[in-house]
């Protein structure tokens, strides 16, 4: 299976439009790389692609990915479709750029249906070309040779839904096995918690990509100069501390880990810093934009 980290910022990227913390600072300053918003690309044939969410910043993405380029034909795409890990808008407004495709989604029942009314991508998405949308995770095999199954671990749903329904399927984790040659990921990019299930998603699978959104549980609150206590206000489980997850990843000593989803406030970003010399030494790495590897 073929892995290309198309972005991986959190929502708004590195650097933010309206930020001047001090990583934005750097990037702009030419001292760090931007990071555009986080998005996956997956292949199991290197001819079949799927999209593990769809960022604001697609068109970009796959323009810079030699891989998906369009062709032979006019309007022939390798990207077969897209399979969103909940419906936060860093990880579905790409899909308006995805319009006249006609391809496949995946999602779980509650981020279909904020697609379907308090967003109504789909509806817009099926008036250029009519998209073919699947519920759920479990049992999928894509065109390509790969296989899905989902996890459950989050209940926060986004913010432009009102009065949600309680549901823990607004966010999921996934795992992509390549039956081929045998190799697994994990991806789970978003993670308000360490949810039951998720250590035996992650048992003898190859490779992690996990939620590195923020490095302390107080980074935001610091950033914006305002109190935060324990977890983070934007409710993504920090690395460090004693129930982060750099502690929970240590039960997993043989797996290859990778933090994306990173904030702009994230002393991760800079590899000088003590912060990414402390999960280095862990054994968790931090890719830039376009990386691209083989599981």
């Amino acid at each position: 299976m073929r892995v290309v980290l198309l972005g991986t910022a959190a929502g708004g990227g590195v650097p933010q439009w309206n930020c001047v913390c001090d990583r934005c600072v750097d990037v702009r300053q030419g001292r760090l790389p931007a990071r555009t918003q986080e998005a996956v690309a997956i292949s199991g044939n290197s001819q079949d692609w799927w999209l593990l969410n769809a960022s604001p910043d697609i068109r970009a993405q796959l323009l810079g990915t030699p891989a998906l380029q369009p062709g032979p034909g006019p309007r022939d795409t390798p990207v077969r479709g897209v399979l969103l890990t909940d419906a936060e808008l860093d990880h579905v407004l790409g899909l308006t750029i995805l319009r006249g495709a006609g391809l496949i989604g995946y999602a779980t029942p509650p981020v279909l249906a904020a697609l379907e009314s308090a967003l109504p991508l789909r509806g817009l998405l099926d008036r250029y070309q009519p998209w073919t949308w699947r519920e759920g995770f479990d049992g999928i095999e894509l065109t390509g040779g790969l296989r899905v199954t989902g996890l459950p671990v989050g209940a926060k749903a986004p913010k432009y839904v009102a009065s949600p329904e309680p549901d823990d399927r607004w966010v999921s984790a996934l795992r992509i096995e390549d039956p081929a040659t045998g190799g697994s990921m994990a991806y789970s990019p978003c993670l308000a918690q360490w949810p039951d299930g998720l250590d035996d998603l992650l048992s003898g699978t190859d490779c992690a990509l996990l939620d590195g959104t923020f490095f302390d549980a107080t980074e935001l609150g610091a950033a914006v100069g305002q109190q935060d206590s324990g977890q983070s206000r934007m409710g993504h489980l920090p690395v460090s501390g004693p129930g982060g997850t750099l502690a929970a990843l240590a039960r997993h000593p043989d797996l290859r880990k990778i933090y994306t989803h990173l904030n702009n406030t994230n002393p991760l970003l800079d590899p000088l810093s003590d912060a990414r010399a402390r999960v280095e030494r862990a054994g968790v790495e931090v890719l830039t934009d376009g990386a691209e590897f083989a599981v």
